[in-house]
């Protein structure tokens, strides 16, 4: 099983530099790509339903901001977004997809160094 995970920093951005193409190319059973930073109406029909592939995606509620997606060529048994938790569900970072011998979590965990105000927000997010 090919696997690849991917910080993409901007699903948009990529997409012009020829994203469909490789992903065509090195074509993994499953690809979970992180900071996408787009909600899906922003999205094009080609992206949201490559040839091969399932796609399942968890936005931010705010726009250009965090959001992670799984591209997969086996459609899982099961399919949750979020963790259940309403601070951290609506920055779309988690996605958790069942398989028969597995489950994936996709995770964009929150930046936040020491003396950032976000430093509370990561630590309780790990810690759920």
């Amino acid at each position: 099983m090919k696997l690849i995970s991917w910080n993409v920093n901007g699903i948009r951005a990529i997409l012009k530099k020829g994203f469909l193409e490789w992903l065509h190319q090195e074509s993994p059973d499953i690809l979970g790509i992180q900071e996408t930073k787009a909600q899906t109406d922003q999205l094009t029909f080609d992206i949201l339903h490559p040839n091969g592939y399932h796609t399942y995606w968890s936005s931010a509620e705010r726009k250009g901001y965090s959001g992670v997606a799984v591209f997969s060529k086996k459609e899982p048994l099961a399919v949750q977004e979020g963790l259940g938790i309403p601070e951290f569900d609506t920055e779309g970072r988690t996605l958790m997809l069942e398989y028969d011998d597995f489950i994936l979590f996709n995770v964009y965990f929150p930046n936040g160094s020491s003396g950032n105000r976000r430093v509370p927000f990561k630590m309780a997010f790990y810690e759920a």
